[in-house]
């Protein structure tokens, strides 16, 4: 069986033609600024994935034409945002020193680690609340056995909802089970005792 790889730079020549050079780093920014400002969401750009399984042609050129035609104004609506952006970045970029990006380390490595380790603690208590109970976390023999720690006494496991889908594995817990799912603004726990 042979095996071929094709990198993204490469695709893109395949199927445009040409690759479009940007100075080192700003690709970066730009995607970054483009991630804040949300410029080429559907809302601003159009639903892309539904749009090219309506266009018929099967070449850039035509592509372009049909695109704009049909969304006029996204391009420079999607380009104002971002640009909007890369200037908040641009302001805020002067007030980074070495003494701020010392203190963001610190709470990086410190602080979010800590808390990012022990999050398992604050689900326990946060359902022995909900519950009027009391909680613990597991000893190390406790967990050896796959338990997380107790809510009253019921022993409980903590995974992540990604848990769930994964088949064929070696471990097999025997207690209550909470799983989270981590959102951007925290955790959603899920638990059924």
């Amino acid at each position: 069986m042979k095996k071929l790889k094709i990198k993204n730079d490469e695709i893109h020549e395949l199927v445009v033609g040409e690759t479009i050079a940007f100075p080192k780093y700003t690709t970066q920014l730009m995607n970054l600024a483009n991630s804040n400002a949300q410029g080429t969401r559907p809302k601003v750009v159009g639903q892309m994935s539904e749009l090219i399984q309506e266009f018929t042609g099967n070449d850039i050129k035509s592509w372009e034409v049909w695109y704009k035609e049909r969304n006029p104004d996204a391009i420079q609506n999607a380009t104002d945002r971002i640009y909007d952006m890369v200037k908040n970045f641009q302001k805020s970029i002067l007030l980074i020193d070495r003494g701020m990006i010392e203190r963001w380390v610190e709470d990086l490595v410190v602080n979010k680690t800590f808390v990012g380790l022990r999050f398992q603690e604050a689900i326990l208590k946060k359902i022995a609340e909900a519950k009027g109970e009391n909680y613990r976390l597991a000893n190390p023999s406790e967990e050896s056995q796959g338990i997380d720690g107790y809510i009253g006494y019921v022993p409980v496991s903590i995974k992540p909802l990604s848990y769930q889908s994964k088949g064929n594995l070696v471990e097999e817990i025997a207690v209550q089970m909470v799983f989270y799912e981590k959102k951007k603004d925290g955790l959603v726990i899920y638990y059924d005792f």
